[in-house]
């Protein structure tokens, strides 16, 4: 069977979605050597317009990887590079396995590239921030979004709020060794307390700090005081819940 050719220059090598009137294809740019693997997001329908309209609202200094797009037929194509990596989900659900100076770290990341997915229509900024396409390169040490589009409600900044919010909960779980700071921002957290991403970036860099101290303190305190700790940790959070 012979390759699909779109626009006569890109040949579509996978379809990694496909449900009614859209498609995420993975193509190679015919007309490009260095970087010629790309992504097409394909509407249809309904979605054609909408899509059309939400997408021209993509600016390239807010999002290098977006490479343009196109009507080809009764399709609407939307270009992007494409984005390697490990989503969310499978590296930091439970944030097993990481130390809390890397955990910290990589909430940074995130809060960061929420920060600047904030640019950009809601409806493409929340679809980024989805766990699937929210992807870590742990050897860099990077946090990127694949730009799979995926038809949605209509969204507005708020929905990015407490996308991120949910994002940063799996990072930094809750425990029993989390200090008085880290509980108070996780409880901030999980009510979707923030008004905006820029406040709950603000809100991050104005505890890290303290958080970081306190985690310090912990660590550095002999391991009677800090099962003590844990245990007066655990029957306040008990007497919290009734």
């Amino acid at each position: 069977m012979e390759s699909m050719l779109i626009r006569e220059r890109y040949k579509v090598a996978r379809v990694l979605r496909a449900q009614r009137n859209y498609a995420l294809v993975e193509a190679a740019d015919i007309q490009e050597r260095e970087t010629p693997v790309r992504l097409l997001n394909l509407y249809e329908g309904e979605l054609l317009h909408r899509y059309g309209k939400i997408c021209a609202g993509i600016r390239a200094e807010d999002c290098p990887a977006f490479r343009g797009m196109f009507l080809d037929g009764d399709t609407l194509a939307v270009v992007f590079d494409d984005c390697k990596g490990v989503d969310i989900d499978s590296i930091f659900f439970f944030g097993d396995g990481w130390g809390w100076r890397e955990r910290m770290d990589y909430a940074e990341m995130v809060l960061h590239h929420a920060l600047s997915l904030s640019a950009l229509p809601a409806e493409v900024a929340c679809a980024a921030m989805l766990s699937e396409n929210l992807l870590f390169d742990t050897d860099k040490k990077t946090v990127a979004s694949r730009c799979m589009i995926l038809p949605m409600e209509p969204m507005n900044a708020r929905e990015l709020v407490l996308l991120a919010c949910d994002q940063i909960q799996k990072i930094l779980p809750r425990k029993l060794s989390s200090g008085k700071v880290e509980s108070a921002f996780l409880e901030r957290l999980e009510r979707g307390e923030f008004a905006s991403i820029v406040t709950l970036y603000s809100a991050w860099r104005g505890t890290r700090e303290a958080i970081a101290k306190e985690r310090e303190a912990f660590d550095a305190s002999n391991p009677v005081n800090r099962g003590l700790s844990l245990l007066r940790r655990g029957l306040g959070r008990i007497r919290f819940k009734r």
